[in-house]
């Protein structure tokens, strides 16, 4: 059974499937932040689940395929060992999965957090689609924009 799923989920139909699959939960984000849906799939455990598995997946599919792991940590010796890592097809989709999750996790706060000052999903939605993108800068956008509805500036909460 194994070996099926492996043939079907190449690296390149998961790269296919994560990029399609995680725009739904933007649409939703986006555009009904304040539905049913949106809480029950969207700013639950759900997608967050659905991206670990298929994390825990790439690791064991590459750990089952000899990749060494070890090498990832080459990563802090400076840019040019990023840039190097990066070439490495198995770190990439695992980056990209990880990328991913946090950018919607991160999505997923800031309408949680908008319901607490009754924002309007108008004023939320640019910093959504920024966070979507470039995820840090959309989060700041949305603390600045935060400022003004809390009436306050709250470097934590």
């Amino acid at each position: 059974m194994t070996e099926q799923i492996s043939t079907f989920f190449t690296i390149d139909m998961i790269y296919l499937w994560l990029n399609i699959g995680v725009i739904p939960f933007w649409f939703i984000l986006m555009f009904f932040p304040n539905s049913k849906v949106c809480g029950v799939f969207v700013s639950s455990i759900f997608p967050i689940f659905t991206l670990s598995v298929v994390y825990l997946y790439l690791v064991y599919y590459f750990f089952t395929s000899g990749y060494d792991f070890d090498q990832n940590f080459i990563l802090y010796l400076g840019l040019d060992s990023l840039q190097e890592l990066f070439n490495e097809r198995a770190f990439l989709i695992i980056f990209w999965t990880h990328f991913l999750a946090i950018n919607l996790f991160c999505g997923s706060w800031i309408v949680g957090d908008s319901r607490k000052f009754s924002m309007s999903k108008a004023i939320v939605f640019i910093p959504l689609i920024v966070t979507y993108f470039t995820g840090p800068l959309g989060i700041f956008i949305y603390w600045l924009i935060r400022i003004f509805y809390a009436k306050r500036i709250s470097l934590y909460d």
